[in-house]
């Protein structure tokens, strides 16, 4: 070649000895591609050297034409085999980041659930829907007048005294915490209207209920009641028993049964309180105490404005914290409201 040749075979060497170290060393897929704009790219020795191919003379050009040719060859021939290793270096890389020891513990995630006396409720409002049932609910800050006058309480009653019921300041509005789920019974005669048109009414109320007992084994100051009520035609106290069996058998099984014994309460007469048997207790087979049922006092009808020669009704009640102590045979009440995640995880809680 000619001395008036402006690409040489150094100048060639050069750029592809700078672009293979280079490409050389770079250590990722994303470095040799910066390697490769520098090298290769518009501004790069190479492309320098090609720019200058209308200065080649022109019986120089096809041998000029060719090393350059074979120069560029060179760069893309180890810029290829260059990314191929760096690819599948990053792939083994990224396989061996994502490896899943199959024989490694697995790491649980512990979810929660709603608390077995709530999912108890739900269960107890099931029964009832499926007889034809409505679910009812009430204030838990109640009027004195629905919580006892309504039902037949004297303002003498023990009930009503300061050692059994929270009363609420100013007590000239005559507000309580309300000892039981009855009230709710109340409110639903009386929202059904006063009219025999709009009887029958089957009822039951679940909710909670505040009384002044000190936390024990068997007993909690805020526990949970539900309470049915039924005022129809020709109801009598089979139509009770019948419901309660069935009720119970819906509880703790087909083996169950009940026992009637006759107590008194304000707002049924006459009245029960209902045992259920337990064959299957730590202690041996038994009887327990579980509520207390009856018939509707007339007193009651008509403070709801119900003819009681023309309608008759009978009502129940039983705590949810009992009817979930038997079912489980649990001994302490107060796991119930501690909050210890290892009681919920017994009925499915926080797996």
């Amino acid at each position: 070649m000619s001395d008036l040749n402006p690409i040489t075979q150094e100048a060639a060497d050069a750029a592809v000895t700078a672009a293979l170290a280079a490409f050389a060393a770079a250590t990722s897929v994303a470095e040799l591609k910066t390697a490769r704009g520098e090298h290769a790219g518009d501004g790069s020795a190479i492309a320098a050297l090609n720019a200058q191919m209308r200065a080649v003379p022109q019986d120089q050009k096809a041998a000029t034409g060719k090393l350059m040719g074979q120069a560029r060859g060179r760069i893309e021939g180890a810029y290829k085999g260059r990314e191929a290793e760096l690819a599948a270096a990053e792939a083994a890389a990224k396989l061996l980041a994502e490896t899943v020891d199959v024989t490694a513990a697995p790491v649980r995630s512990r979810t929660g659930s709603r608390h077995p006396l709530t999912q108890l409720q739900d269960e107890i409002s099931d029964v009832f829907i499926g007889m034809g049932w409505e679910i009812a609910e009430g204030p838990e800050l109640e009027h004195e007048w629905f919580n006892f006058d309504a039902l037949g309480f004297d303002p003498d009653h023990p009930a009503r005294a300061m050692q059994d019921t929270f009363f609420v300041d100013p007590a000239e509005r005559h507000l309580v915490m309300r000892t039981h789920t009855s009230p709710v019974q109340i409110r639903s005669l009386l929202g059904e209207g006063l009219t025999s048109t709009e009887l029958p009414v089957y009822v039951v109320a679940p909710g909670r209920t505040y009384r002044t007992d000190e936390l024990d084994a068997t007993h909690t100051p805020v526990f949970s009641q539900v309470e049915g009520i039924a005022i129809d035609r020709g109801l009598t106290m089979a139509h009770l028993r019948g419901t309660l069996e069935h009720f119970a058998r819906q509880m703790f099984g087909e083996e169950a049964k009940i026992r009637l014994r006759p107590n008194f309460f304000p707002f049924t007469e006459p009245s029960a309180e209902m045992d259920v048997w337990q064959p299957h207790a730590k202690g041996g087979a038994r009887w327990v105490e579980w509520g207390g049922c009856g018939m509707v006092d007339p007193k009651v009808l008509a403070a709801a404005g119900i003819d009681a020669e023309e309608f008759q009704g009978f009502a129940f009640g039983m705590g949810i914290e009992r009817t979930l102590q038997f079912r489980h045979d649990l001994s302490d009440m107060r796991d119930m409201v501690e909050g210890d995640i290892r009681f919920n995880r017994q009925f499915g809680g926080l797996v």
